[in-house]
């Protein structure tokens, strides 16, 4: 019935700071930087191997700056990955283990939740 998720909106209030954030430590590619309506801009962006997108918005009233909480990102190596984020100066847990994998969770600069994983093999 359906084939995939093609975009997440990440509630943001500074599109420029959310941008450089997304794609200097998070290491995503800007597809689109456009304007949209009055005062706003379309901003797409992709993780590098991710088919989900993630658009930075701040046109919905039901979604505050931050209220997104717990997409998960997956990787096969959650240590070297944790590293080289932490080199770029994200903040980020402890590595856990879980029943599922191991993982770390870290917050962009408005307080949107994500969760990197690593699931058991």
């Amino acid at each position: 019935m359906f084939d995939k998720i093609s975009i997440v909106s990440v509630p943001v209030k500074d599109k420029d700071a959310s941008k450089a954030f997304y794609t200097s430590v998070l290491g995503c590619r800007v597809i689109e930087d456009n304007p949209m309506m009055p005062g706003s801009r379309w901003i797409r962006l992709e993780f590098p191997g991710v088919q989900t997108r993630i658009v930075l918005v701040n046109w919905f009233k039901q979604m505050p700056p931050g209220s997104l909480q717990g997409i998960v990102l997956i990787t096969n190596d959650i240590d070297h990955t944790c590293q080289e984020l932490k080199q770029r100066g994200l903040e980020i847990s402890e590595i856990k283990d879980q029943p599922y994998g191991k993982e770390a969770v870290f917050y962009d600069p408005d307080g949107n939740g994500w969760v990197l994983q690593q699931p058991l093999v």
